[in-house]
């Protein structure tokens, strides 16, 4: 480690006004209920589970975040490990359920090697075993004898999971298949936990049955020795290297030559090859494989407005305690402003809180909605083990996953996106210092960004919304609707099309959330009309699909956030004063997100352009200045650890600079002593010679 500062320096202080001071202004100027406010959006329980984690997980060495930022990938790792081990330990010892775990593995505040084995590979385990499978694979891999991941992304293909090349050839002669990569493409790429890790793999591969291909089926393949974790003889399996983030992964690739596996380890539960007649065996319902993927597109949801709360607690706490220049309009010997009173930052930000909430309370719909398919799906099956063959009751389940599956890639690409996104513009918020891996926004947002690509690409996942609104469209217009929410607002909207829209979105905030679906229906109308009625081909229309999904998602955020601050619950829980905040944090998402969208509220009928113009110049600037001194008690609610954030400009007394110094100076960078001469061959001063 680096020689500590001098006594001279130590005892240099930031110049007035303190970061301390600053932050304590703050909380004082609001009467923001953060305690009951942290309790109705997190769960007493959740917080009390928080600090419970925070004192066992901040106590052990292995999770020290002190250098975390300042070494090479190996090291780095190879310590993910150590922790990802230790987790494992920990939840052992304890007794965690898989929530706990998560929510450990959440505050360690980096991917380990242990994460696909965690979530896709156990999940599809549970999901799409047979009994017989779930003895022989999923209880060793919950145990840990078996390590796993999901391979199903190649080098050539990634969401088009229908064009992936790797096959499996039934055998019938020995009741075996063959797993091969027929072309370099076929290699599995991007693979977490496949690199250096996993000792297995659910393999997506093409199934062949004499000839015929079946499309694309998961089988589960090990892969390496499981004394020697050495690869299985033809197989070769590596880490495909450094990436833009998430180096503490080890992403793998991964080719067959010919690799036979017995016929149990194709996963059976929905669809299977018979052994004795070597017949596919189709699934009860085609969809019901894809249960995997919409759960964890459930789970992005759910996470994305934790994901843009770290951002935006650290980006409004330093940007309370930054001050810079003097407001041209402020009096003589005034000193300089807070970057927080800044519009063209509040306009920034502000809408940013906002999202934050609204996309914590659709993520909690969404959760909702897929338990409910999975209880549904779960009844379904029964009746059917009882009774025999049960259409009614399946077609039921499924016509529910359809709706889940198009919500779940709708709002997964829109929430990720607003949340990655979001995050960039609060490090950009922070100005220079938002650059430096102390910030903790940095390190974070490249370790999400491939949340924006991976379990769907977020602009091919639009085309999915769009069949299901057009489907649904279809229907409707055919008087065959389902009476769901989708059917409902667009025979909504054909009800009033000829007469026209008035909604008061300046004063009725049910009337936004009616504006937004009438924008939904109206893209959706015309979307068919260029699709059924010109005969417009499918690709011409892929930038009218991703509008339409992107107003669609914004519909659902919305009407989530408007249901969640009128609810009986809200109000009995918070008082009146922040009750009327949450809704001007309603209003602020709802009518920032109109203004940026204008052009199709106005074409659609749902607004006129006196509404627009009164929404950019007088509500959204309004609500700026009402939710302005409530900033910080806003995200104080959310209750993010310091040891979480791990961020110097974050930090919740508000000690951004000498947190930020300290740091600096004790990077060990600072350890070296360079030879900075370009005539002398050392690189460092009394250090062996070295060579670049």
């Amino acid at each position: 480690m680096p020689s500590p500062p001098p006594e001279w320096v130590k005892a240099l202080t930031p110049s007035s006004p303190q970061g301390t001071d600053l932050l304590k202004q703050e909380r004082a100027q609001s009467n923001v209920e953060v305690d009951k406010l942290a309790e109705f959006l997190h769960t007493k329980a959740f917080l009390e589970k928080q600090q419970r984690f925070l004192e066992l997980l901040s106590s052990e060495k292995v999770f020290d975040k002190s250098q975390m930022h300042s070494q090479g990938r190996p090291e780095r790792i190879q310590r993910a490990l150590a922790k990802g081990k230790r987790l494992q330990q920990l939840k052992e010892k304890y007794n965690w359920s898989t929530e706990d775990y998560h929510f450990a593995s959440e505050m360690i505040g980096e991917p380990t090697p242990y994460g696909l084995h965690a979530s896709m590979f156990l999940v599809t385990l549970r999901e799409q075993c047979t009994p017989e499978q779930k003895k022989l694979f999923l209880e060793p891999a919950e145990k840990y004898q078996i390590i796993g991941c999901y391979a199903q992304t190649e080098l050539g293909h990634g969401s088009n999971v229908r064009g992936l090349e790797t096959t499996a050839t039934w055998n019938p002669e020995d009741k075996t298949f063959t797993i091969h990569s027929p072309s370099l493409t076929a290699s599995k790429w991007w693979i977490g936990s496949l690199g250096r890790t996993a000792n297995h793999a659910v393999v997506m591969a093409q199934l062949f049955i004499a000839g015929k291909n079946y499309g694309p089926h998961p089988f589960i393949v090990q892969i390496r020795d499981l004394e020697t974790h050495q690869p299985l003889e033809n197989i070769y399996v590596g880490d495909i290297g450094p990436k833009f983030g998430y180096n503490t992964m080890d992403n793998g690739f991964l080719l067959f030559n010919n690799f036979k596996i017995p016929h149990i380890n194709m996963l059976a539960r929905f669809s299977r090859v018979d052994k004795e007649t070597n017949k596919y065996m189709r699934p009860a319902s085609p969809s019901l494989v894809f249960g995997t993927m919409t759960w964890v597109r459930s789970n992005i949801v759910l996470q994305a407005g934790s994901v843009l709360a770290r951002g935006v607690t650290i980006a409004t706490r330093y940007c309370a305690v930054r001050r810079q220049f003097q407001d041209r309009d402020a009096k003589a010997g005034a000193g300089e402003t807070q970057v927080l009173n800044y519009k063209m930052v509040q306009i920034r930000l502000l809408p940013l809180l906002a999202a934050m909430y609204a996309l914590h309370f659709t993520g909690r719909g969404m959760m909702r909605l897929y338990e409910e398919n999975q209880n549904k799906r779960a009844a379904a099956e029964a009746e059917q083990d009882k009774r025999g063959a049960a259409p009614e009751a399946l077609r039921a389940g499924s016509d529910l996953l359809a709706d889940l599956h198009a919500t779940s890639c709708g709002l997964k690409a829109l929430a990720s996106t607003t949340a990655g996104e979001g995050l960039e513009i609060c490090r950009r918020a922070c100005g220079g210092h938002g650059y430096s891996s102390y910030s903790g926004i940095g390190p974070y947002y490249s370790d999400y960004l491939p949340t924006l690509t991976w379990e769907g690409d977020n602009y091919m996942l639009t085309q999915q919304v769009a069949r299901y609104l057009l489907k649904s469209a279809r229907a409707v217009l055919a008087g065959k609707g389902t009476g769901n929410d989708t059917s409902q607002i667009l025979q909504a909207y054909l009800a009033r099309r000829d007469k026209g829209a008035s909604f008061d979105i300046l004063e009725v905030d049910s009337d936004i959330v009616a504006a937004f679906a009438w924008r939904t229906a109206h893209l959706t109308f015309e979307a068919l009309k260029h699709r059924d009625l010109e005969k417009r081909s499918w690709n011409s229309l892929l930038v009218d699909f991703w509008r339409l999904s992107t107003a669609h998602s914004q519909y659902l955020v919305v009407k989530n956030f408007y249901e969640a601050v009128s609810s009986p619950d809200l109000a009995a829980k918070l008082g009146p004063e922040t009750t009327k905040i949450m809704h001007n944090l309603f209003r602020l998402y709802a009518l920032h997100t109109l203004e940026r969208e204008a052009a199709e509220f106005f074409s659609s009928g749902a607004v006129t352009v006196r509404q627009i113009t009164l929404t950019r110049t007088n509500a959204v600037m309004k609500l700026l200045d009402e939710i302005r001194p409530h900033a910080v008690r806003l995200v104080d609610a959310w209750k993010i650890p310091d040891w979480q954030l791990d961020s110097s400009l974050g930090r919740y007394d508000g000690d951004v600079y000498p947190d930020l110094f300290n740091r600096a100076s004790q990077n060990p960078v600072n350890d070296l002593v360079f030879d900075p001469y370009p005539w002398n061959e050392a690189v460092l001063k009394n250090a062996p010679k070295a060579k670049l």
